[in-house]
């Protein structure tokens, strides 16, 4: 019997390792922490004054903490997954946040990898930032972190350019993608397939009133995002 047991927890180990799945009891306190982490700010302002739009979200919600890294580790192992690079402090990824969870979870989307791109600073943690200098071409300010040339690479069919605005109101090409906030990303068998921001087009600005029409329009889009995934392949299955 004991030998049983011992081979059962030797194979979960070898499981884990390679899915990079994370145990039951983690990913039950990484839910928990992005609840407090979106809720806390709830009523807030930032640091220009504005109100944080007050949330409320599932302690059963299916966000697994990650870095730009594990994801690249993730996608060079061909591994089949969702994942979503946002923040808390972002005001267009928290009107869309609660609708996103609402239709993974009827489309029963068990994981999504969360890859926060700012501190609680509202500082960049993840991307590169560029500004324009004095003779108006883009100068790097910031270089991403760990991970995040690679994640352009194997995101660059799916992202859009990264462009800054002069003063006379032009656009001026970077030179490099960008991933906005917020993206979700589908990636099956170590290939991204699908993206959305789940953004209405009818929202014209981030601190609007979330009218039925917008929460509809966001339904639609994250209902085209997750559906049919089960039936493609499974997805972190054993997680």
């Amino acid at each position: 019997m004991k030998k049983i047991i011992f081979s059962l927890l030797v194979i979960e180990l070898v499981l884990l390792s390679v899915t990079g799945c994370k145990p039951k009891e983690e990913k039950i306190e990484d839910a928990i922490k992005f609840k407090e982490e979106y809720e806390v700010l709830n009523g807030d302002n930032n640091s220009s004054g504005e109100e944080h739009r007050i949330l409320s979200i599932s302690e059963d919600n299916p966000f697994v903490y990650a870095t730009g890294e594990e994801i690249v580790k993730k996608i060079e192992n061909n591994e089949t997954f969702y994942v979503y690079f946002g923040s808390s402090y972002c005001p267009w990824c928290r009107s869309v946040i609660e609708r996103a969870i609402k239709v993974a979870k009827e489309n029963d989307i068990k994981t999504i990898y969360y890859v926060d791109i700012w501190d609680k600073d509202h500082v960049e943690i993840l991307r590169d930032t560029y500004e324009l200098n004095a003779t108006g071409k883009p100068e790097v300010v910031f270089e991403g972190g760990e991970g995040y040339k690679d994640l352009l690479k194997y995101f660059d069919n799916l992202l859009s350019d990264y462009t800054l605005t002069d003063t006379a109101g032009n656009k001026v090409l970077v030179g490099e993608k960008r991933i906005f906030a917020p993206t979700f990303i589908y990636v099956e068998k170590g290939s991204a397939k699908r993206l959305t921001e789940g953004i209405s087009e009818k929202q014209t600005s981030s601190r609007m009133k979330l009218t039925e029409e917008i929460l509809k329009d966001e339904e639609k889009q994250f209902n085209e995002f997750f559906t049919n995934a089960n039936n493609s392949c499974n997805i972190d299955q054993n997680c």
